[in-house]
């Protein structure tokens, strides 16, 4: 058995000019841990974590996170809590890739939710 894992935030932040990108860094049944970035103008579209709580830490860029209606702006070094019933989305509104480390626990029982995208 593993008893660390250990990846690099700078290996699996992949930018893309078509769409945002999310990259799996860890997967268990306590938690998923993930990396999304976003080019400028690129967003993640309004959706809920049902039974998971999100923690999101701001790596880079800047831009602004939706959650249930209320905008907040975030940069670089920022970190949030969002409650799994609160709808959530994310825009990057700066002139530079957005990243975000974030964290579903428990790990949600969708499988989308670890699914890579871009």
């Amino acid at each position: 058995m593993i008893a660390t894992e250990q990846t690099n935030l700078a290996a699996v932040s992949l930018l893309s000019e078509a769409r945002f990108t999310k990259r799996i860094c860890f997967s268990n049944p306590q938690v998923l841990v993930f990396v999304l970035t976003f080019a400028p103008g690129q967003e993640l579209p309004k959706h809920r974590h049902p039974g998971s709580t999100l923690v999101v830490h701001v790596t880079g860029g800047s831009g602004v996170v939706v959650a249930d209606g209320r905008e907040t702006p975030v940069a670089a070094g920022d970190i949030l809590l969002v409650e799994g019933e609160e709808e959530f989305a994310v825009r990057n509104t700066g002139s530079e890739a957005l990243v975000l480390l974030a964290s579903l626990s428990p790990n949600p029982s969708d499988p989308r939710y670890a699914q890579p995208v871009g």
